[in-house]
């Protein structure tokens, strides 16, 4: 049986990724509620520094 054959799928890509520069890493530079159950969070690419939206659903009751 060939070694491929045993391999996984492979997985889909989860998360916020750069459109300028594809990095995967970033720093929350600010936070704003849009309703009740929805932030907005401006991001910053830790390598090239092209900020981004981000639209996040909240999940779970923090007290």
């Amino acid at each position: 049986m060939p070694d491929t054959a045993k391999r996984d799928p492979p997985q889909e890509k989860r998360g916020l990724e750069c459109p300028k520069c594809g990095c995967r890493h970033f720093l929350v530079v600010r936070t704003r509620p849009i309703s009740r159950d929805r932030i907005m969070r401006r991001k910053e690419c830790r390598h090239c520094g092209r900020t981004v939206l981000a639209h996040e659903d909240i999940t779970g009751h923090v007290q």
